[in-house]
């Protein structure tokens, strides 16, 4: 979601800000003004992606609702072979590319995260109000 130069970058502003700004105050006061920049930038990256989220949860089709939660189960599925059919019956391991461990960390990812984010979003829209 939110690239991982930023923060470097914005590390970078800072201590330029400090070396050329000689009013301390006002130096703080560009600092802020560029912080609040780049968290109301990915505070928007966020409410977008829970707007994809929530279109398809109100899909038309029961397919677009419910793709993600069975992807999601297709993997539980596949580890549940790999980790515990197979030692205890010995039957075949399935393969899993590194794509699909990526591409499952990443749903993981977003499941756990996603509605933590939605309520964060909220109150943070609140305390802007």
């Amino acid at each position: 979601m939110f690239p991982a130069i930023i923060g470097p970058l914005i590390g970078g502003l800072f201590g330029l800000i400090d070396k050329s700004v000689e009013d301390k105050d006002q130096a703080a006061r560009i600092k802020a003004n560029l912080q609040e920049m780049v968290l109301t930038g990915q505070i928007k990256e966020i409410e977008a992606a829970a707007s994809i989220i929530a279109a398809e949860a109100n899909g038309e089709s029961w397919l677009q609702r419910n793709w993600r939660p069975l992807l999601m189960c297709l993997f539980g599925l596949i580890i549940a072979n790999n980790y515990l059919i197979v030692p205890l019956l010995g039957t075949p391991m399935a393969t899993i590319p590194p794509d699909m461990w990526e591409l499952l960390k990443l749903g993981v990812g977003g499941y756990v995260v996603g509605r933590s984010v939605e309520k964060g979003v909220r109150v943070w829209k609140k305390d802007q109000s």
